[in-house]
């Protein structure tokens, strides 16, 4: 990779890196590992949670979080308040955004509270301090960069349908790996309301493919030929069969776009 990069840019060798801007980097004969566990024993000392329970799972299950104006909307009442100081919040969202650089098992939840920056509730502030509990259980999780493996792209998807309590957008999420090595992933809101939970899975579908496109082009970039055809993997047999077929019915016609592009990728 040294040689690749030096080709096209002008670089001077220091030697083996070992921290950069809070990130570890450790080598052995299995490849090289990335992880931010200074970083994270910082933060949940900060936060005054070295002495708390940690948990194992990032977020509770079925747990439902919404803004202060759906609870206006619904004209609920209850001891959900809005947080005096909102900066509390959004600083501790911020550094956990930051350990999604080698964390991204917490990417789903920080994409989910980050939407709760302007108006945050105490619920939200709670649910935050889960997620530094659940760091806490392994501080020094991180991500590997196999020293082996097949040169291919490895796409899985899964969608979130209408997971947005309000307005019902669904939240596209997705993985990549090069060979066993994990280099791209992604958990982000859909700009759009998909109507039906197949418009979501083949919008996913486009955006996964166009990560994978953008991939291909900067391995090709850098001289480096995948030895494999890319291959992505879905759950769902309706997106598949869209995918497949040449035939437009009704209820694909909003999502035209998307169709021809995933075709013409595959």
């Amino acid at each position: 990779m040294k040689r690749y990069i030096a080709k096209n840019f002008k670089m001077k060798d220091l030697g083996s890196l070992k921290y950069f801007l809070g990130i570890k980097v450790s080598r052995s004969d299995e490849g090289i590992v990335l992880n931010q566990r200074k970083y994270a024993l910082k933060l949940i000392e900060d936060i005054g949670l070295k002495g708390a329970k940690s948990v194992v799972t990032l977020l509770e299950q079925n747990q439902k979080l919404t803004t202060t104006k759906f609870g206006e909307t619904l004209q609920s009442k209850n001891d959900d308040e809005v947080l005096a100081d909102a900066t509390i919040y959004q600083r501790l969202i911020e550094r956990l955004l930051y350990l999604t650089n080698t964390r991204p098992d917490i990417a789903y939840g920080m994409q989910h509270l980050s939407q709760f920056m302007q108006k945050p509730k105490k619920s939200h502030y709670e649910v935050t301090l889960r997620i530094v509990r659940y760091i806490k259980s392994n501080p020094g999780q991180g991500i590997l960069f196999a020293s082996d493996g097949i040169l291919m792209l490895i796409a899985y998807y899964d969608p979130d349908w209408a997971s947005c309590l309000m307005p019902r957008k669904s939240v596209t999420g997705y993985c990549i790996k090069l060979g066993s090595s994990l280099i791209s992933w992604k958990s982000n809101k859909q700009r759009t309301i998909s109507r039906t939970s197949t418009k979501t899975e083949y919008r996913s579908m486009a955006s996964t493919i166009a990560e994978l496109k953008w991939l291909q082009g900067l391995l090709g970039e850098l001289g480096i030929k995948e030895s494999k055809p890319d291959v992505i993997y879905c759950d769902s047999q309706a997106a598949i069969q869209i995918a497949a077929n040449l035939v437009y019915h009704e209820r694909t016609k909003h999502i035209e776009i998307d169709c021809h592009f995933v075709r013409e990728s595959i």
